[in-house]
């Protein structure tokens, strides 16, 4: 395998030690300091996708709001930083919605999401005064309605619906063709009959409409269908109801790079094709423009967060392939897993050394754990650091403690400065809800 191209982003550089750094922090000395697995994340970085999405679509549309999914990545820093960038927050379960709430992060710029909300979340919500509740079916519209019924209040809503748009992206994250569990489809005609319970009660206020079709996209022509459909969806409730919907939620989904062959769309791009699909939408279907609402996650985070790894047995099979195992791998970043994600690595403390020796990148768990197929590194060393680009969204938020390995430490870095914002697990942590039965004493 030659030496690929170097998958540099944010304030990523090699240093005059042929170390990498981020946020002007030497990785061997974050390293030193937080010990590995470590993720790190690039405030910087991340800031600048926040204002790039902002600024993207306040050029084109008059009025958009950011709203960043927390299932990408979710802590109660990320909420301050969020917050102070002027974003909306969606959160999807009672976890994420207290973090926010710890955080202070203000609720009349969240959106509460999922397929199967519990009455103790949508309590949650309601008790805290959310914007909106992004009702997902037609027993949740009721269960929801009772509520605000039994409260003295109405619940703001929106209703998901299904536009029946299956985008080029893997399966596991394709959510808005026909075969999915979330929404109300349009072609059933049950997206229609959720607008008409939800116009007929009492109890609720519905604002409008939201649909996500997918995550980590390249192809922008399926977010131009989505909002043409959308649209058509507004129109066809006026006429029908005579109900006009002031906001529409188009979801997220843009991808990023993972590797060098990866090429994404950029954010001013993707603001390029909603924005005149959704002008076209609307003229034909002589529509008002409604509030924009967006939902990124991944594009927002994910080239911000790195892993560094402690490189551990370096086992070469002739005629097979090398074997290059580090501290970490599936309960730290489970996507190669879930669904054959990929990912580029580099020899962090010899960041300028030829890439020339093909690997593998495996974990140490009890499993077959796979982090990198085959990727190029420096001829790499028992005590080495590997760090592994683009880990900022999915991976801290979806590990776990299989085979009770504690959760790595997260740090956030900027001008040289390292803050810790999530404390490495102990054993003690792996423990704290462990009860034996006094029968087994």
């Amino acid at each position: 395998m030659p030496d690929g191209q170097l998958m540099l982003s944010g304030t990523q550089r090699i240093n005059d030690a042929g170390h990498l750094e981020i946020g002007q922090c030497d990785v061997v000395d974050l390293v030193a300091e937080f010990g590995t697995p470590l993720y790190v994340v690039d405030e910087a970085h991340l800031r600048e996708q926040c204002r790039q999405y902002r600024e993207s679509f306040a050029r084109k549309l008059p009025q958009v709001n950011i709203c960043f999914a927390g299932k990408a990545l979710l802590t109660t820093a990320m909420c301050r930083i969020i917050d102070q960038e002027g974003l909306h927050l969606d959160v999807a379960s009672g976890g994420e919605l207290y973090t926010a709430q710890q955080a202070g992060f203000p609720p009349e710029r969240m959106l509460l999401h999922g397929n199967f909300k519990l009455d103790d979340e949508l309590e949650m919500a309601a008790d805290m005064g959310l914007s909106r509740i992004v009702v997902d079916s037609l027993s949740e519209l009721r269960r929801i309605a009772e509520m605000a019924r039994c409260r003295g209040e109405n619940a703001d809503i929106h209703l998901r619906v299904v536009p029946g748009i299956k985008p080029q992206t893997h399966s596991y994250v394709q959510t808005g063709q026909i075969d999915t569990k979330f929404g109300l489809h349009i072609s059933t005609g049950a997206a229609a009959e959720g607008i008409r319970q939800a116009q007929e009660s009492a109890d609720v206020n519905l604002h409008g409409v939201h649909c996500h079709i997918g995550s980590q996209m390249f192809e922008l022509d399926s977010f131009a269908r989505a909002a043409h459909i959308m649209v058509g969806f507004m129109a066809q409730m006026r006429e029908q109801l005579g109900l006009t919907l002031k906001e529409l939620n188009l979801g997220g989904g843009l991808g990023i790079a993972y590797t060098a062959e990866d090429a994404p769309p950029t954010i001013a791009e993707l603001a390029d094709i909603i924005a005149e699909a959704l002008e076209q939408a609307l003229a034909e279907y002589d529509y008002p423009m409604p509030v924009l609402i967006l939902e990124p996650g991944r594009s927002l985070v994910g080239t911000a967060g790195t892993t560094l790894y402690t490189v551990g047995p370096v086992k070469e099979i002739p005629g097979v392939r090398t074997y290059v195992a580090v501290d970490g791998g599936l309960s730290d970043n489970p996507r190669p897993a879930l669904y054959e994600a990929q990912y580029t690595a580099l020899v962090a403390n010899r960041a300028n050394e030829p890439r020339t020796m093909p690997v593998r990148l495996a974990g140490r768990h009890c499993e077959t754990d796979t982090l990198i197929e085959e990727v190029a590194l420096a001829p790499v060393q028992e005590g080495d650091i590997i760090a592994v680009f683009s880990t900022g969204a999915y991976n801290y938020s979806m590990a776990s403690n299989y085979n009770r390995f504690p959760r790595p430490a997260m740090v956030l870095v900027q001008e040289g400065q390292a803050d810790v914002i999530v404390h490495r697990e102990g054993l003690d942590d792996l423990l704290r809800q462990d009860v034996i039965p006094q029968r087994l004493r």
